[in-house]
């Protein structure tokens, strides 16, 4: 499955480099903000502590096209999802591969699969007994605005199937269930800068 990411990876650089001279190439960075559960239900708890479910991303970009375009990504992403015995902090490697078009001047709309795999996941005293997959595929949906070599995108993150894991506690005491799926929904703000 590495190997199987790692030639995406190089084939969308790739791609990127030689394609076609309305293409172009940038950074990206932003929040991620994660829902436990319901996402919806998990998001009005965000105005109370709303650091709980937050998290960062960054990485590059390349654009193919223009009017309608192809926009894949390389992003390491860093999220927390907090829950009563403890914070689930998961490390990740996400590729998206969006497929977009301009609306009306400069915003734009977007879709496309987006590719997970996880490099790392930790629990407040719990050990991790089975991921069931490293590797998981969502859908990112969302829309942006590019201002010369400016960008800002908001977009919403949904896996395609629960990825969860099993855990126990260190100290065998009680939890509220012992699964805890690694691929919430998110909702994804980012700034890029083409370069």
């Amino acid at each position: 499955m590495k190997k199987t990411l790692l030639v995406l990876v190089v084939a969308l650089i790739s791609t990127t480099a030689f394609s076609q001279a309305s293409s172009s190439f940038g950074i990206k960075a932003g929040l991620n903000y994660n829902g436990n559960g319901d996402y919806f239900n998990s998001a009005e708890q965000a105005f109370e502590n709303p650091d709980k479910n937050a998290g960062f991303h960054v990485g590059f970009f390349g654009k193919i096209g223009n009017r309608i375009y192809l926009r894949p990504e390389v992003v390491y992403t860093s999220t927390s999802s907090g829950y009563d015995e403890g914070d689930l902090k998961i490390k990740k490697l996400d590729v998206p591969i969006l497929v977009g078009t301009k609306v009306i001047g400069p915003l734009h709309v977007f879709a496309g699969p987006a590719f997970q795999y996880l490099l790392d996941t930790e629990f407040d005293g719990i050990t991790f007994d089975d991921v069931e997959n490293n590797f998981s595929v969502g859908l990112n949906i969302g829309a942006g605005v590019n201002l010369g070599k400016f960008g800002i995108d908001l977009r919403y993150e949904r896996g395609f199937s629960e990825n969860e894991v099993n855990f126990i506690n260190s100290n065998i005491t009680t939890l509220n269930g012992d699964r805890v799926d690694t691929r919430p929904d998110q909702l994804i703000l980012s700034f890029s800068l083409k370069i």
